[in-house]
């Protein structure tokens, strides 16, 4: 059963420059590929995207070429540096758009798209803060329709203070996140694997109807 996982990088920093955030998505793509799952790896300051709630807010919006991909994905990550204590500006404009999926229409199944998606949280830094970020990116990503396995996250962050960040800190061979990235991978392939043969079976529209009823 062939999965795709699609890495959502939220560096501050245009290509070409070097991204640490970058330096951890490939790491945990190494470990994503021995268990078989393709991989796409996107850096959204690379687009042009406009601020707003929806999913296409014209005037040459790039986010609706962003939206097509994770509609491919089975396993969606946002991977984002720290920044003052939480999650980078880029990861909560991600966040702010994915709430044009409330006015989408439904999957085949009257659903959200991201419904039998799985989706994750890759944080890095120099500072403290990945904790407070992974938990308000997997709040929005299961708000957004999105089913979270055990332990869908990992981090880096060096000591107290300004220091080195994951690349120039050998971040790749620290124990505690590697061992973290492999517990969120092989969760989230195996979630990914048991939503693609048992989807859920809610219908929207319905209970939306019978939300209706019972609060006259």
């Amino acid at each position: 059963m062939a999965l795709k996982a699609l890495f959502l990088n939220c560096t501050l920093k245009k290509s070409p420059e070097v991204s640490n955030t970058r330096a951890f998505i490939d790491k945990s793509i190494s470990i994503f590929k021995e268990l078989d799952v393709e991989t796409e790896v996107i850096r959204v300051i690379d687009y042009n995207i406009n601020f707003g709630t929806a999913t296409d807010m014209g005037n040459g919006d790039q986010w609706p070429a962003i939206h097509n991909q994770i509609k491919q994905a089975d396993i969606l990550i946002i991977a984002t540096p720290v920044w003052r204590g939480d999650r980078g500006s880029i990861a909560k404009m991600v966040s702010e758009r994915m709430d044009g999926l409330f006015s989408d229409d439904h999957n085949d199944n009257d659903q959200y798209m991201t419904y039998n998606k799985v989706a994750g949280a890759l944080v890095d830094g120099n500072e403290d803060g990945a904790k407070k970020a992974i938990s308000s990116i997997l709040f929005d990503l299961s708000e957004h329709g999105f089913t979270l396995a055990v332990n869908p996250f990992s981090y880096y962050v060096g000591e107290a203070g300004p220091g080195p960040s994951y690349i120039e800190a050998k971040g790749d061979k620290h124990e505690f996140t590697n061992n973290m990235l492999l517990i969120m991978a092989q969760n989230m392939v195996h979630l990914a694997e048991s939503l693609k043969a048992n989807p859920y079976p809610i219908k929207l529209t319905q209970v939306k109807e019978k939300a209706k009823k019972i609060s006259q």
